[in-house]
Order: structure tokens, then C-alpha cells, then sequence
């Protein structure tokens, strides 16, 4: 994969990809769940609890959830490829989070396989799966 397609979709995507980013951190359900298609789906493989969700209701839920054992969480996210064809385009991203849990500092590195679909103007993501890369667990604070 790589950066195809026109400029002006791919920095919109960059752009949802920060969005995303900026509403884990503030932990904004709203501007997080705006951030996906209605029919979406979100796959956590690496999580075979959580599993994979489908429908924006659905996921907006989940997250609400999930992410009451994230406090304090700073979310970052940046493209490996972008490939946009038309109103589609699949994208490749790493993330990164700091999050204390526990008594223990959590630094996890990730990576997330897309689909988006442009609907209105507007870029959103149809489906999204995440996996693991790297965790790192030290004593909060050091």
C-alpha cells in the first residue's frame, strides 16, 4: 500500500484519523462516534471478549465501556497508507496510548486495518480492526 489518490481526500482522511485521535484523549463519545458510518463494524481480534461490533449504536456503547478503564488516556494515531478509490479507500494506522491502570503505566502500540467511505462530502469508517503490536507495563510513574 501506499498514498494514492487525490490530495484533498487524503488529507480529509488525516484528518479523521486526528478527529478520532483528539476524542479518545478527551474521551468525547459524541465526536468519536461522529467519526463512523452508521452501518460500521469494529473488529478487536485481540480482544475476543469485546470481539467485533457492528452498528454505530453498538460501538458507541461498547467504547463508552471500554473506556471507563482509561483514564487519563492520551490516544495518538498517524497513517501508514492511504489508498482512496472514488468514495472508498482503505488505510493502514498506528497508534499509540499512555494510559495508568492499576497502579501501573501502560504504553501500547497498534495498528489498524480500514475501510472508509465517503458519504456526503464527509469521510467516515466503515469497518475498522485493530491488533497489537507492543505493550510496555512499568510502575506508574517511572
Amino acid at each position: 500500500m501506499s498514498f494514492t489518490g487525490p490530495a484533498e481526500d487524503r488529507l480529509a482522511i488525516r484528518e479523521l484519523l486526528e478527529t478520532y485521535a483528539d476524542a479518545v484523549t478527551r474521551l468525547d463519545a459524541d465526536a468519536w462516534i461522529a467519526t463512523w458510518a452508521e452501518d460500521a463494524e469494529w473488529s478487536l481480534p485481540d480482544y475476543p471478549e469485546l470481539g467485533t461490533t457492528h452498528g454505530r449504536p453498538a460501538i458507541r456503547a461498547m467504547w463508552v465501556e471500554a473506556m471507563k478503564g482509561y483514564p487519563g488516556i492520551m490516544f495518538e494515531a498517524w497513517p501508514g497508507s492511504i489508498e482512496v478509490t472514488g468514495d472508498t479507500a482503505v488505510v493502514r494506522s498506528y497508534t499509540a496510548e499512555v494510559y495508568d491502570q492499576n497502579g501501573q503505566t501502560h504504553r501500547d502500540r497498534g495498528q489498524y486495518d480500514d475501510t472508509l467511505v465517503k458519504i456526503d462530502g464527509r469521510w467516515l469508517f466503515r469497518s475498522r480492526s485493530f491488533r497489537n503490536i507492543h505493550r510496555q507495563i512499568q510502575p506508574k510513574g517511572a
